[in-house]
């Protein structure tokens, strides 16, 4: 007596292959048709079998989990505009190393200060699916109420300038505090005649422009207003790729150009650090000793402004601090929203922001006789 065949109707599951042996068709051809993929041409009648044959054994397609449901509970992403400058390195280095304590993977995106590649990360994120976002940076104006509308589906926070108020987390950054503090620091050295480099002073980057905007009012108060001399670099900067030696470059070639018109400058300060250490090499060049013949200040205190033959008076704001701060947030909004002490979801924006200190080294003086 034979055996009984076991159909697929019976206590088994039906699959693609029982699929592809009913309309006679190959295993890889049932998967292209029941994915609507169409990049190969089917017949008709090659659709139709398929699909008919689908239908009569009850097969319906597997869900798959996409790869943001899989990274979702590991995944953070932060939007960089610059990675050539030290100071977004050691933000970053303060983000990773906090998602690193709580099991947190990190996707960077480097926008280059590139509008198109701004969209197009903002545009990728919901298919990253991740549990935060960071922009170590104010987001580009025209895209603020796209991030502010992120906000309400996972929490968002922003490292940015406190002039621009936006409705999510913030880690704050008083940039007009930073110049007035560079300022009084040369002024109660003495200097008078100062320059002051930095680059492109656009309005997509107001954070520049409020930095030299306090750094010129205080010697405004002193009633030395017309004696600061400021240079910016030509827009078309911001347009181009950024190289790695970007803001060094702008440093060197403006404080050249400056001391040419302006011989008698005692001190330059650098919008930032890379800024600075252009300048301090322009001057080595053109053999000015510093800070004997020439101060020269930064702001950001840098790895390298340490360096013992360096060593540039800077300014500390505490950068490392800000990126753990920024992934501290994210953390406290996702227990927040996991845990429900209230049938309503709390509404908090945390705003954080700490007070930035004078380092002062060996590259300012009082201003030669």
């Amino acid at each position: 007596m034979g055996r009984k065949k076991l159909t697929v109707s019976g206590r088994k599951k039906p699959t693609s292959s029982d699929v592809a042996a009913r309309a006679g068709v190959s295993q890889a051809t049932v998967s292209m048709v029941l994915n609507k993929k169409y990049n190969v041409s089917f017949s008709k009648e090659v659709v139709q079998k398929v699909e008919q044959a689908a239908k009569e054994l009850g097969y319906v397609l597997p869900k798959r989990r996409t790869y943001g449901e899989e990274r979702r509970e590991k995944l953070l992403v932060v939007i960089s505009p610059n990675l050539t400058n030290p100071y977004y390195v050691m933000l970053l280095q303060g983000i990773e190393s906090r998602a690193a304590e709580q099991g947190f993977g990190i996707f960077v995106c480097n926008t280059q200060r590139d509008m198109k590649l701004e969209e197009r990360y903002l545009k990728m994120i919901p298919f990253l699916n991740p549990h935060g976002i960071i922009y170590m940076c104010n987001p580009s104006r025209c895209f603020m109420t796209q991030v502010e509308e992120m906000s309400q589906k996972v929490p968002v926070v922003v490292i940015n300038n406190q002039d621009e108020r936006l409705n999510v987390d913030a880690v704050e950054l008083d940039n007009s505090k930073l110049g007035r503090l560079m300022a009084r620091h040369l002024l109660e050295l003495g200097h008078k005649d100062v320059g002051y480099i930095a680059p492109p002073l656009t309005a997509r980057q107001k954070q520049r422009s409020r930095r030299v905007e306090g750094f010129l009012k205080e010697f405004q108060q002193e009633g030395l207003g017309d004696r600061v001399i400021i240079r910016a670099a030509d827009e078309q900067i911001d347009k181009d790729v950024p190289g790695i030696d970007s803001e060094y470059r702008i440093g060197y070639d403006l404080a050249k150009d400056l001391l040419k018109e302006h011989p008698d400058l005692t001190a330059i300060a650098g919008l930032n650090d890379m800024i600075a250490f252009g300048i301090m090499d322009a001057l080595h060049d053109m053999k000015y000793k510093v800070p004997g013949d020439m101060s020269v200040m930064g702001c950001d205190n840098t790895l390298f402004a340490k360096v013992k033959k360096v060593s540039l008076t800077t300014i500390e704001h505490f950068v490392i601090y800000k990126g753990m701060d920024a992934c501290d947030i994210i953390m406290k909004k996702m227990k927040s929203r996991a845990k429900k002490f209230t049938d309503m979801e709390p509404i908090s924006i945390y705003h954080v922001e700490y007070e930035p200190k004078i380092v002062a080294r060996g590259t300012t003086s009082y201003p030669r006789s």
